[in-house]
């Protein structure tokens, strides 16, 4: 005879337990203890089984029947629902465990481990900050639940900050991520292939440069002049001086300079093209750098944070000091000074262009360029350093400067 719900309801616990029969291999167990159990009796394989179907009252009456017909359908298959069931509890496991912000920290964490071909620290601080922000909205949910629609809103709130760029730079993070999950056979598409052209295109800016001899020697003078902090003004007079990215001269250490050999070795794993760099120093430079030591030395990092040495100073030092100093964003910043190199070095007309790029740590496009760390080109790049640091104190006086059209070193 089939149970009701008010029988359910009266049913007693005994000294023993007590089986109530459903139909169907279902029945309710009721302990000594007054724990009302549903259970179901099954065999698989010629093996009688029980089936563990939950609780009363948190599982009523028409739930229990539910599940035991789903469990029954299965039988029928020929498969094992308790097996099942324990195969459910890992799938369920597994997709909380691969949540979009797991997968974030995974995919991260090898992108800076992952050879040539890995972040530099700069890059990597940068893309875990805007995957934070993705992560905000969807970082909590299972990556295979996640449709195009959450990843749009999660974009959507950083573009509604007018983070356009921010927000276009996440969304193709966020694809990396997805795509990564893919390759790792935790999800079957990525969700945000869909969402080409959703976002406001952004306004292409340019890094604010000097490129002028006249003003060059203005912005000299100005650093020169410069009343802040000690250090950032060093960095200030340091930076025109070595063509090197704003990033790869805040990480800078102590142990990849050698101010007796005029060299500074910046690893691979700080570069943007993930190759040693070799950066040749010029007799200004070298003081530059005794006076920083003086400071920071002898070990860790060249230019500290002002809260601990134990991390470089922020990316955004230098650019504040060149606003103290009264020079706009679309006037000058950090990597401005890349630029005024590049300009300047290429209009003396005294130097290979090649050399130039190697200086400044340009990607090689053949044998040739590639050759410009060591031999005669090595030479030509010590040369084209001094003559660089000579030509800017010569800007500092204010010295009328005539560009030089031949070719040729110094």
């Amino acid at each position: 005879m089939a149970l009701t719900d008010v029988a359910i309801r009266n049913a007693k616990p005994d000294t023993k337990a007590i089986k109530l029969a459903d139909g169907g291999g279902m029945f309710l167990l009721i302990t000594p203890a007054g724990g009302k159990l549903w259970r179901l009796k099954y065999r698989v394989d010629g093996r009688e089984k029980l089936l563990a179907i939950g609780a009363y009252p948190e599982i009523g009456l028409g739930e229990a029947r539910r599940r035991r017909e789903e469990a029954r359908e299965l039988i029928a298959l020929g498969k094992d629902p308790s097996r099942e069931k324990q195969r459910e509890k890992v799938r369920a496991r597994i997709q909380a465990a691969d949540t979009f912000k797991a997968i974030c920290d995974e995919y991260c964490e090898k992108r800076r481990r992952d050879g040539t071909k890995g972040w530099a620290p700069a890059t990597a601080t940068r893309s875990e900050y805007l995957l934070s922000l993705v992560c905000g909205s969807i970082g909590k949910l299972p990556i295979g639940e996640i449709e195009p629609a959450d990843v749009l809103t999660a974009i959507r709130r950083i573009e509604g900050k007018g983070k356009l760029e921010s927000a276009r730079r996440s969304l193709q993070l966020a694809g990396a991520v997805f795509r990564y999950a893919v390759a790792t056979a935790r999800l079957v598409s990525d969700p945000t292939r869909d969402l080409r052209g959703a976002l406001t295109a952004p306004t292409v800016t340019h890094y604010g440069a000097i490129t002028d001899a006249k003003k060059a020697g203005e912005l000299l003078r100005a650093i020169d002049d410069y009343e802040g902090s000690g250090i950032t003004k060093l960095a200030l007079q340091i930076a025109p001086h070595v063509f090197v990215r704003p990033g790869e001269l805040r990480h800078a250490e102590w142990s990849e300079i050698d101010l007796d050999g005029a060299l500074w070795i910046i690893p691979a794993g700080k570069m943007k093209s993930r190759k040693t760099h070799h950066v040749p120093l010029s007799r200004q430079t070298v003081a530059l750098f005794r006076e920083v030591r003086a400071i920071t030395g002898p070990s860790g990092y060249v230019f500290p944070s002002v809260r601990t040495r134990t991390r470089p100073m922020s990316e955004n030092t230098i650019n504040a000091g060149l606003r103290r100093l009264g020079y706009a964003t679309d006037e000058m910043t950090a990597h401005g000074f890349r630029a005024m190199a590049s300009t300047l070095l290429n209009e003396s007309g005294k130097w290979n262009p090649d050399a130039i790029e190697r200086a400044l740590a340009h990607g090689d496009t053949d044998k040739v360029r590639a050759a410009y760390h060591r031999g005669a080109h090595w030479k030509e790049r010590v040369d084209m350093a001094q003559w660089w640091s000579d030509y800017l104190d010569r800007l500092r006086k204010g010295a009328e400067i005539v560009a030089l059209h031949t070719h040729g070193a110094a």
